[in-house]
């Protein structure tokens, strides 16, 4: 598995703020060959969205909307999260 942007800026947001995190949002950079330069909201990935429920269940995610960026909570993109 790769390792995602969001895991670590998770990390440096606990470890160096107040120990929450309230909002998060996966971004994607373009490809240096890539035409289109424009960074985009993107859904974050399964292994993120658990990071998100585990560690941060009360927190909402800016997700990609049709008319632009949205917000919603954890539990809506994790409607049956994995349970130790």
């Amino acid at each position: 598995m790769a390792i995602c942007a969001e895991p670590i800026a998770f990390g440096r947001a606990i470890l160096e703020g107040d120990g929450t995190v309230t909002t998060g949002v996966a971004l994607r950079h373009p490809k240096p060959e890539e035409a289109d330069r424009r960074i985009a909201v993107v859904a974050p990935c399964g292994a993120c969205r658990e990071l998100f429920a585990d560690h941060a269940p009360d927190a909402w995610i800016i997700m990609p909307g049709r008319e632009g960026p949205t917000k919603m909570p954890v539990s809506a993109l994790l409607p049956l999260p994995y349970m130790r």
